[in-house]
């Protein structure tokens, strides 16, 4: 009889990193899977889910603008509970720090239910940043029953917490797995990569590319307008800079940024892209900006130095072989490095031939073999 598991999620970034692990799971005659997304995000999610073909099992419709973390929790859960009864899983599997993740998680525990979850073992070791991501990363290292470590920091940090060894497995990140596979899509159909190439015809070859992404709640306010800040300033003392900046839907972002950028010549705000596009736009540019986790395990993998717009980073280890640097939400210092990196080749050039230290492409292999010997 074949094992039944549920995987939940409901964030872009999720989708994301789950796709390819979807595709192979779904095809392993071993195993029954249904996808239920939360619709934490809710149009991006979509966009992706789109992009690779993935339907949706169940749809738990729970976002509400400006709704608070406690409201979305309750729904995730209630709604979640409802489709765990229904389909009664051997397992739930979850990946890395969403509310939809932790509270799926919970849903889990509360039934009796094995949880495997994706992406352990990540940590600030400071519950405030990212906030309420460190909780739910570690409130769900406490439930699962298997933890799928990127790194071998990560196991580390579980080993602190006293998971036991058997429960972890060092995978590598799926990230670079779903990185690899689109990449390779988008180089040999002409007809996607031509399209995507036309939509930013407005990129200059003799230009520096600059990208930006932010969007993590812990920047809300004073931090997105200290990087806009800093951005302007970029802009407007190098006519040979150009800086595109995907801005998140969501308005505590989108109106600070459209309110101090949007006049800026050599600034180009657009709507959040397809993940096509923005590895079409990662592998185009000089430098990547950004405050989002999965983007610092890609840029390595496209030898692109990173600034990394937190003031602490549970993915230490691009920066420690000095392939990422933190600068936070400090304008000087988001000014400073990136004229540093502008200015001095040797820097640039050392920055950008690290060995991506997040993963090898093998991780739903890993993955998929190690669920085949525990769900027996």
């Amino acid at each position: 009889m074949k094992k039944k598991i549920l995987i939940s999620f409901g964030t872009r970034p999720e989708a994301i990193k789950l796709a390819k692990l979807i595709h192979k799971l779904k095809i392993t005659k071993k195993f029954t899977v249904k996808i239920c997304v939360s619709g934490q995000h809710n149009q991006m999610l979509y966009q992706v889910l789109k992009l690779y073909k993935i339907k949706p099992d169940y749809d738990l419709k729970v976002m509400k603008t400006n709704q608070s973390l406690n409201l979305l929790s309750s729904k995730i859960l209630k709604k979640l509970n409802e489709v765990l009864l229904d389909f009664k899983p051997d397992l739930l599997i979850v990946h890395g720090d969403t509310t939809t993740a932790f509270i799926s998680s919970l849903a889990a525990f509360q039934n009796r239910i094995k949880v495997a979850h994706i992406e352990a073992g990540l940590r600030t070791n400071n519950i405030d940043y990212p906030y309420p991501e460190e909780f739910n990363r570690r409130s769900i290292g406490i439930i699962a029953n298997l933890n799928y470590a990127p790194t071998q920091l990560a196991i580390d940090n579980l080993k602190n917490e006293n998971i036991k060894k058997d429960k972890i497995l060092l995978t590598g990140n799926t990230i670079i797995d779903t990185l690899k596979y689109s990449y390779n899509i988008l180089l040999k159909n002409k007809k996607i990569f031509n399209k995507i190439k036309k939509n930013y015809s407005f990129i200059s070859i003799k230009k520096k590319l600059i990208i930006v992404t932010s969007h993590r709640r812990e920047n809300y306010g004073k931090g997105i307008i200290n990087i806009c800040l800093a951005l302007k300033e970029i802009a407007t003392k190098n006519d040979n800079i150009q800086i595109i900046f995907p801005v998140h839907l969501n308005p505590k972002i989108s109106n600070i940024v459209k309110k101090q950028l949007a006049n800026i010549k050599n600034i180009y705000l657009v709507k959040p892209v397809d993940y096509f596009s923005f590895i079409y736009l990662m592998k185009s540019s000089f430098l990547i900006m950004t405050d989002s986790g999965g983007i610092q395990e890609e840029a390595p993998s496209f030898n692109k130095p990173l600034l990394v717009l937190r003031n602490e980073t549970e993915r230490p280890e691009a920066k420690k072989i000095g392939g990422s640097l933190l600068v936070g939400t400090n304008q000087k210092k988001i000014v400073a490095a990136t004229m540093k990196l502008i200015n001095d080749k040797k820097l640039y050039n050392k920055m950008s031939k690290i060995k991506n230290p997040y993963g090898d492409g093998k991780a739903t292999t890993r993955i998929i073999n190690n669920l085949k010997k525990y769900l027996r």
